[in-house]
């Protein structure tokens, strides 16, 4: 009697990602992994709300982190939440956190472990203390593979840690969503900041500079997105330095939708950070075609400079494709910037389509993350495996241009 031989589809391979579901940058990372077809759940002491997370995507939720020193005793449960999960590859996101949890989670069950620096974690974080320099060494040492954002983020990783191998990853940017509007359609000449209200992203350095701005510009308008725990006193410094709604929008939080409507509108990006990667506001505003005021950070260098091949020019400006870049925290710097570009137009919006040919050569996230699958595929030794669809062919870990071998 015939029969006949039923082949049943090979189970996805399954990664869990450690990270704070509340963040939008790990709910794009599981939206773009689960289109090429990973199996996804997701170790956070931070929930994503409801909807947040592609379907199907568990949240396997720690106990509440409220200081630092508390991510010591999560190592428990995360070892337990793996456990129960049996995945295949651990992925941790920010390194003296997260990624703690998931060196110790590897150690115990035997799982590659990949680690995703965010910046602080690795440019701030071990400086604060010798032991949290060695506990940041040792979480490195665990891990198959680094990835990073930025040259001087993974240069500080093998400082720490000379045999971690690395590869430069940045986080991309949804060119359908984040596109340049028509400058001439834009009201004035708006200004926004996308970064977090909090000490590392000096907000308090861009209403300073914005006060002087309007001493000369009265109709400097300034747009804050982003929210964060400064709120209070920033709303006290603003209503010191007088000021009030014609010039100073407070959106707080917003959506991709949200943030995309406000950089319609706008002309200028401010971002002005003490410490940073690769900024993936910074990339958004590009995309957007807005002219860029940085601070004078090796990142942010990178992104704002010339192309290789550009014409060379003594000038600061011609250097940096008409942005400005300034020294974090110097309200003067700032506000000097700022009544240039106000006050030449023309540079701002060519400094504008400069920014976003760039990241349209250099920024789309889809390529990013296609490279990010391939090395998911080549930690698991399965570098053969499609992505969704069978449309995010990837190259092999081995030849990816960027790796530092230990």
């Amino acid at each position: 009697m015939g029969g006949c031989l039923v082949l049943s589809a090979a189970p996805r391979r399954h990664i869990a990602l450690l990270g704070d579901g509340n963040s939008v940058h790990v709910q794009r990372w599981a939206h773009e992994m689960a289109v090429r077809g990973w199996r996804l759940s997701l170790i956070t002491a931070r929930p994503a709300e409801a909807g947040a997370l592609p379907a199907g995507v568990a949240q396997h939720v720690l106990p509440p982190v409220r200081r630092s020193a508390d991510w010591l005793w999560r190592t428990g449960a995360a070892r337990r939440a793996v456990a129960a999960l049996r995945p295949d590859l651990l992925h941790a996101h920010y390194v003296t956190s997260y990624g703690y949890l998931g060196a110790r989670a590897a150690r115990a069950s035997g799982l590659p472990l990949m680690l995703t620096a965010w910046g602080s974690d690795l440019l701030l974080t071990p400086r604060r203390h010798p032991l949290i320099a060695r506990l940041t060494a040792w979480t490195l040492a665990q891990a198959r593979l680094l990835t990073g954002d930025s040259a001087d983020l993974l240069q500080a990783a093998r400082r720490l840690c000379p045999r971690v191998r690395t590869e430069l990853v940045h986080w991309g940017v949804e060119r359908a969503r984040f596109a340049p509007a028509p400058w001439a359609a834009k009201p004035g000449f708006e200004a926004v900041s996308l970064r977090s209200w909090a000490p590392n992203y000096a907000i308090g350095t861009i209403l300073d500079a914005l006060a002087q701005v309007r001493r000369q510009q009265p109709g400097a308008v300034l747009h804050l997105l982003g929210g964060g725990p400064q709120e209070a006193a920033l709303r006290v410094q603003a209503a010191r330095l007088g000021l009030d709604e014609s010039a100073l929008r407070w959106h707080g939080r917003q959506d991709d939708a949200g943030m995309a409507a406000v950089l319609a509108r706008c002309k200028l990006a401010i971002t002005v950070p003490h410490s940073d990667a690769t900024s993936v506001s910074l990339l958004e505003s590009m995309a957007c075609g807005l002219a860029v005021i940085a601070s004078d950070l090796p990142a942010n260098r990178h992104w704002l400079a010339a192309p290789p091949g550009a014409s060379a020019s003594a000038s600061a400006t011609s250097a940096t494709n008409g942005n400005a870049l300034v020294p974090a925290g110097d309200a003067n710097a700032l506000a000097a910037a700022w009544r240039a570009l106000m006050q030449n137009e023309a540079r701002a919006a060519a400094a504008g389509q400069a920014n976003a040919r760039r990241i349209a050569l250099e920024g789309d996230r889809r390529l990013q993350m296609d490279r990010v699958d391939a090395l998911y595929r080549a930690l698991l030794g399965d570098e053969t495996r499609p992505g969704a669809g069978g449309s995010h062919a990837a190259k092999p870990l081995a030849g990816a241009p960027t790796r530092n071998m230990p």
